[in-house]
């Protein structure tokens, strides 16, 4: 940056500039009030004048003197330092687009957040994205050249971060099969706007023993299936689709705001294209989506040991993709009706039986429900109330092992009479002191 005398003020000429704090002290027979130096700035960026265009003042902060001090000396300028991008790219400022975009390659590769993880790489990547987005454009560079970074914001045009640096990268190294070693970091190739299908979800009802053994189920469903009309392309036949002029076909469009501290950037989606970064006249069957919904029927086989909340998976059944992305699965939620009788603890059956007390005490055998029919079950003798009897392996099988098997649990609840008759009471009088003289010996 040169440093130039204009009568009692120093003025600044862009070129490479470091950071300077130059001081004008204005001679005392000029006045020195804010809009003195104001004045004399306008008068510097007037159109014919070669110093400042009127918008490169952003880069510039005025310091005045205090409004409480009585004797004002100047008026001080900060210069923020700028960026040489020729430095950042190391190449000359007589190097060709051709030189420009090698250097610019050989520094990507190298700085890439997915290659380098040193601290500070991935804001270096960004450092030589926004040196080589200025420097391979004529226009961008001729203002550069000219006036440095405050041409090129003179001009409307911001200040770093001109684009998205990856977006940047992605589009200079399509078609050149990728990066070697990166592997997905091809180019816009790699990142079709295919857009894979949701997945959809059938609640399916069974019975206990269809969850219990497992069973084979047709189902109906309905799902989105690639249009027949434009083969999924979304496009009326016999027409073409364009990249959307809106966004250049990227996808997204980029916003900038200035503010006092700077400016800010947003990335949206463009709102012409739909993010596809393309336009065409939209297929009279499908409405442009290139898929329409139909109902399809799919034998589902069910198996042995799945309970309430099971989920099957049914691989590329579920909605298909936009523009040759791969279809969603079929999720099948399961939802079993409980038994009136059996009740499951994961791959046990329980159920409770009733005895009398005399059966408890001389042991019975009984018939028990299970889920392989009626069984005979063995009470014994001197069966205690609330006893738990195991039938082995007549419980649910173990899901996907289905030559493994839980149990039945039984519990015995013994009945007490709450009356007797006057003949039973007789008989359980004489038992009872039968229990009492036995007692008396064994003493």
């Amino acid at each position: 940056m040169a440093i130039i005398p204009c009568g009692s003020t120093w003025v600044a000429q862009w070129g490479i500039c470091p950071q300077f704090m130059p001081k004008s002290y204005i001679s005392n027979r000029v006045s020195t009030s804010r809009s003195g130096v104001n004045n004399r700035l306008s008068c510097l960026a007037a159109p014919n004048s070669s110093f400042f265009s009127r918008d490169s003042f952003s880069v510039l902060s005025y310091v005045g003197p205090s409004q409480t001090s009585h004797h004002r000396r100047g008026a001080r300028f900060i210069v923020r330092a700028e960026t040489d991008f020729y430095s950042v790219l190391g190449v000359s400022k007589n190097a060709s687009k051709s030189e420009i975009k090698s250097a610019y390659r050989k520094l990507a590769r190298s700085y890439h957040p997915d290659v380098n993880k040193e601290p500070g790489a991935e804001q270096k990547f960004k450092d030589i994205s926004n040196a080589y987005e200025v420097l391979s454009d004529d226009e961008k560079r001729s203002l550069y050249d000219k006036y440095g970074e405050a041409g090129i914001k003179g001009a409307g045009m911001g200040m770093g971060d001109f684009s998205n640096p990856f977006d940047l990268f992605e589009s200079l190294f399509e078609g050149m099969g990728g990066m070697g070693g990166m592997g997905g970091m091809g180019g816009r190739a790699s990142r079709s706007r295919a857009a894979d299908g949701q997945d959809e979800y059938y609640s399916l009802v069974l019975n206990f023993k269809e969850a219990v053994f497992g069973v084979e189920k047709e189902i109906e469903i309905t799902r989105l299936e690639s249009c027949g009309t434009c083969n999924g392309s979304g496009a009326k036949p016999g027409t073409r689709p364009s990249t959307c002029n809106t966004c250049g076909g990227q996808g997204q469009v980029v916003s900038s705001a200035r503010t006092p501290l700077g400016v800010f950037q947003q990335v949206m989606t463009c709102s012409s294209c739909g993010g596809t970064g393309e336009v065409f006249t939209p297929c009279n069957t499908c409405s442009g989506d290139g898929r329409v919904r139909k109902t399809k029927r799919i034998s589902l086989k069910v198996p042995a040991g799945v309970d309430s909340g099971s989920r099957l998976r049914v691989r590329g059944e579920g909605n298909a993709g936009r523009r040759g992305g791969s279809p969603g699965d079929l999720f099948v939620v399961i939802e079993v009706i409980p038994d009136p009788v059996l009740k499951r603890d994961d791959t046990n059956i329980l159920y409770s039986c009733k005895v009398s007390y005399i059966d408890a005490i001389l042991g019975t055998t009984i018939k028990v429900p299970t889920v392989d029919g009626m069984v005979d079950l063995k009470i014994p003798a001197g069966t205690q109330p609330n006893t738990t009897l195991v039938m082995a392996k007549k419980g649910v099988p173990v899901l996907n092992k289905s030559n493994m098997r839980g149990d039945q649990l039984v519990r015995v609840q013994v009945e007490i009479p709450k009356r007797l008759g006057s003949e039973e009471r007789k008989l359980i009088e004489e038992l009872a002191d039968l229990s009492k003289g036995k007692t008396a010996s064994r003493r």
